[in-house]
């Protein structure tokens, strides 16, 4: 369900990230944070194997330059779009950076922390709850992950 006509064009930022992000031998994974005025803050796809940094997944990046960006670690009022539902390390950096909105294609019954596995931001130790949707196109996020892994076994 789509909130705003914007939502479209930001999950095919996302998309493109996380094309990228597999490009470069990354899972492809891809996220946009956008400010309340709905203007791009930061975009990023995973870069794990390229930092050498284990927490370098695309939604901890993009909250990292938006809070350079704006000089705090609030990020009040901003919507996070990622391809991938986000895993607990990531639902903990947007609680924590007070994200406004997530929205996220593909679900993750692996890996994922929202819908799956711990259900982080339903916990009673998690102090801020973004509103939670699915939106994008789930079949091209899922299609990019799954043409990854399916090249890197074969």
């Amino acid at each position: 369900m789509w909130q705003m006509e914007s939502d479209l064009f930001n999950f095919q930022l996302a998309l493109e990230e996380a094309k990228a992000a597999a490009a470069r031998g990354e899972v492809p994974v891809g996220a946009v944070l956008v400010a309340p005025d709905e203007s791009v803050m930061a975009r990023s796809g995973n870069r794990i194997v390229e930092l050498k940094d284990p927490t370098a997944h695309a939604e901890i990046l993009v909250l990292r330059e938006g809070a350079a960006q704006i000089g705090n670690e609030r990020l009040i009022g901003t919507t996070l779009y990622v391809t991938l539902e986000p895993c607990a390390m990531c639902a903990g950096a947007i609680s924590l950076a007070r994200v406004a909105r997530l929205v996220y294609a593909a679900a993750d019954p692996k890996g994922g922390a929202v819908e799956h596995g711990p259900k982080f931001f339903e916990q009673p130790t998690c102090h801020h709850r973004p509103q939670v949707s699915r939106g994008g196109d789930s079949i091209a996020s899922g299609r990019v992950l799954t043409d990854f892994f399916r090249a890197r076994r074969g």
